[in-house]
């Protein structure tokens, strides 16, 4: 470690000591149960548990309750995810910080909704999504400015939505199945 980098990390610590700890709750949920941890890409890795954990969920269900049970889950992940990745923002002293992919779950969950639970459209659910969430097509790099963890989540669903509409597309045209 440089002398600059080791500085850097020092200013770091002493700036998210002064920061309100997060709840042990807003850390499990915000982190989506530590998989923001997950080195390299934490968002990656928050969408794969996302879809890992929808395929085990979904498939327990009937498909007449998939879709409201994707829409009831991105729903409820968005309204208990925003003052989670507020609280751990606030304790790591950013505005959004990697470790927080609760984002990813609820732009994840988006992005699945009304896909088969087959491999393929998982693969491209999790594919589309995380390419949006990347790029961040106009106006989702404009959605990051809201404040706290609206901002955060915000743009992740943004790009959940831009993900389903494509899912939606390639469904219906019989390109995954």
């Amino acid at each position: 470690m440089t002398s600059t980098s080791t500085g850097q990390a020092r200013a770091e610590e002493a700036l998210s000591s002064q920061n309100p700890k997060a709840p042990l709750w807003a850390k499990l949920v915000g982190t989506f149960f530590y998989a923001g941890y997950g080195k390299p890409g934490p968002g990656t890795w928050g969408s794969v548990a996302t879809v890992l954990l929808w395929r085990g969920i979904g498939g327990m269900l009937q498909p007449a309750w998939q879709v409201p049970a994707a829409l009831v889950s991105a729903a409820a992940v968005t309204v208990i995810g925003i003052p989670a990745a507020t609280r751990v923002a606030h304790e790591a002293g950013r505005e959004d910080p990697s470790h927080v992919v609760v984002d990813e779950v609820a732009g994840q969950l988006i992005a699945l909704i009304g896909a088969p639970l087959g491999w393929k459209s998982l693969v491209a659910g999790l594919i589309l999504f995380r390419a949006f969430d990347i790029m961040k097509p106009p106006p989702l790099r404009r959605l990051e400015r809201l404040p706290e963890g609206v901002g955060i989540m915000m743009d992740d669903i943004g790009a959940g939505l831009y993900a389903l509409v494509v899912m939606q597309v390639l469904l219906h045209f019989g390109f995954l199945r």
